[in-house]
């Protein structure tokens, strides 16, 4: 057996004990690893109805075979919980080194039960595991919870993931952050770790990835590394811009959120893109994650200009440090959402979010949600401590250094958008779908991405079904409904069984698809994969996901999108006068998945997904 080490390491906080157990091997064939098999452990070991937040949720941390290798951009692992800002199954990725060094201790998984009965930490040496006293860690930051953990473990080569502040004071989407910068982001996993009290998972490894058939398995990585090379987004340019690439083209087509996607175009945003961010000389480098050929990552730092006008609302060190960020997601939710064009203020609040612990793609939404309260007359100066109105990037600060602390008004902030906006009387303001915030496409202007949102199992994501890729990109007409269900079908089919499972990043995906991936996977592990049966994969892994959600109280009405998607069109731009034309796909996603009428999958279905 290769890609796979075969050991789960199960930590009982309650308890504190520590027992290493074999994989599931039989499971491992049939949902591979990350997330696949993280979901096919969750829903067998724990109720879905449990609250998130309570000890009987269980937090799971999951590599693929692919993790570890040299597979291009084998750097994935998978958080795999109920999630604390959906109450939905999440699972969250993130990438960097510490999935590879989990691998490199001789684990696929760790999965923690139960909860501390006071601040702890894991630490994972090969062999060696404890849970140890964080009681010092408590309330620091992440990036000084790493620095004290490898200062005080005597082992500056250890990976940390870690919670902030926010993860610690349930922050429904605090996220867990390893390697200063890299996040498992979304769905409120560091509130459920934060729940849990602990504080961090440092691990140090000293072995290497076994593969069935190395010769085999090299010759795969070097024709898949080959054709991304050759590729427009993998080879050159996400390396040249970063993810930040991506604003300018969905802006042309009046489907960039603006204002709490009040409308589907920035005036700024030649002021905050990947052109503005290179030239105004904040962009220091690029940088990149474990075994990756892309390097999309961006190195920042703010002018003292900016440090000069916001030090006074974030009360932090000195800001003239370098740090990573932002990438396109983060830029749209903290600039264009909350309507501001200052690089200097989004680039602060990018690392405020990395420092506390925040998902930055649902701060920055639930900041745009209650600046539009604010500007309605519902929240008022007094409340917030500050005018927050659109485009203000000292607002933005302010909202982001009190939501990680959960002070003054940013204790309801903490609850995300959804919780907010009901808080004050005006749901119908959350932009988001199962409690989760929108990621930075407007589905008025992109028609799949509207269905591909409704759908997906963890709440609003872009990654579980990215059809602007076609709609945007691609040939595919974006106003229009047709082949859209069949569209989102196969992309979160594809990407469940070929990426988030095998442990790869998912923006190989502009280059390489299932025909690439099998062979890797087939040498890695020594099975015989099939094109056929990855895409069978990916389909079990999101029918399993479903049946937990369901089973945890969902139902067909959470299929959906809010008013202002469905019956409020783009008031200008391209996109003028459209909304979302759910009702005309939904039914036949329904029907191309194998579900009733009501959304469940059919007794027939899952007898053919082995799920029965």
């Amino acid at each position: 057996m290769g890609g796979w080490t075969g050991k789960i390491l199960r930590v009982d906080l309650t308890r504190r004990s520590v027992k290493v157990e074999p994989l599931n091997i039989a499971w491992a064939r049939d949902f591979i690893g990350g997330r696949g098999l993280g979901a096919r452990y969750l829903f067998a070991e724990m109720d879905p109805r449990v609250d998130a937040l309570s000890p009987d949720n269980k937090l799971i941390f999951a590599t693929g075979p692919l993790t570890g290798t040299n597979a291009s951009c084998g750097a994935r692992y998978m958080v795999v919980t109920k999630g604390a800002l959906t109450g939905a199954i999440t699972t969250s990725n993130s990438g960097g080194h510490w999935g590879p060094e989990l691998k490199f201790a001789g684990y696929d998984m760790v999965i923690v039960e139960g909860k501390a009965p006071e601040p702890m930490y894991l630490w994972i040496y090969d062999d060696e595991v404890e849970i140890r006293s964080a009681r010092h860690l408590w309330g620091r930051t992440t990036w000084e919870t790493e620095d004290l953990i490898r200062e005080e473990s005597g082992v500056p080569d250890a990976v940390v993931a870690s919670i902030g502040p926010a993860g610690e004071r349930l922050v429904r989407f605090a996220c867990i952050i390893n390697d200063r910068h890299r996040a498992a982001g979304r769905s409120g996993v560091g509130a459920v770790m934060g729940s849990k009290n602990l504080k961090a998972i440092a691990v140090r490894g000293t072995r290497g990835v076994a593969l069935a058939e190395p010769k085999a398995f090299l010759e795969a990585t070097w024709t898949a590394k080959a054709r991304m090379a050759k590729n427009p987004v993998t080879g050159s340019g996400f390396a040249k811009f970063g993810t930040l690439a991506t604003m300018d083209p969905i802006n042309e087509v009046g489907a960039l959120p603006t204002f709490n996607h009040q409308q589907g175009q920035f005036e700024g945003v030649q002021q905050i893109g990947a052109g503005a961010l290179k030239k105004s000389g904040r962009l220091l480098t690029n940088k990149a994650c474990f075994a990756c050929t892309i390097a999309c990552g961006r190195v920042t730092k703010v002018t003292g200009g900016g440090v000069e006008r916001y030090t006074i609302y974030t009360s932090r060190k000195n800001w003239r440090m370098a740090a990573e960020g932002p990438e396109y997601e983060n830029a749209w939710s903290l600039g264009a959402d909350c309507g501001i064009a200052d690089q200097d203020a989004i680039l602060m609040a990018n690392y405020l979010c990395n420092e506390l612990g925040m998902d930055p793609i649902s701060m920055g939404v639930t900041v745009a949600a209650a600046m539009e309260l604010y500007e309605k007359g519902v929240l008022t100066e007094e409340q917030c401590g500050i005018a927050l109105r659109f485009g203000s990037g000292g607002a933005l600060l302010k909202m982001v250094e009190d939501t990680g602390w959960r002070r003054g008004i940013g204790a309801e902030l903490a609850e995300g958008a959804m919780r907010l906006t009901a808080r004050f009387g005006h749901p119908e303001l959350f932009m988001g779908v199962k409690g989760q915030e929108f990621p930075a496409y407007d589905p008025r202007g992109l028609q799949g991405m509207g269905l591909g949102y409704a759908t997906s199992n963890r709440g609003a994501c872009h990654l579980r079904a990215f059809t602007a890729g076609a709609e945007v990109f691609g040939k595919m007409d974006r106003t229009a409904t047709d082949g859209k269900a069949e569209l989102t079908k196969k992309l979160q089919d594809t990407g469940a069984g070929s990426y988030d499972a095998s442990g790869l990043c998912s923006f190989v995906d502009s280059a390489i698809g299932p025909k690439d991936v099998v062979p890797m996977l087939a040498a890695a592990t020594g099975l015989p994969y099939t094109v056929e049966e990855i895409l069978k994969i990916g389909e079990r892994i999101h029918n399993l996901e479903r049946l937990f959600n369901l089973r945890a109280g969902f139902t067909a009405k959470d299929d959906t999108l809010p008013r202002r998607m469905l019956a409020e069109p783009t008031p200008s731009g391209p996109s003028a006068g459209m909304v979302n034309r759910l009702a005309e796909m939904l039914p036949r996603y329904y029907e191309i998945r194998g579900w009733d009428a009501d959304g469940r999958p059919t007794p027939a279905k899952l007898a053919d997904l082995g799920l029965a």
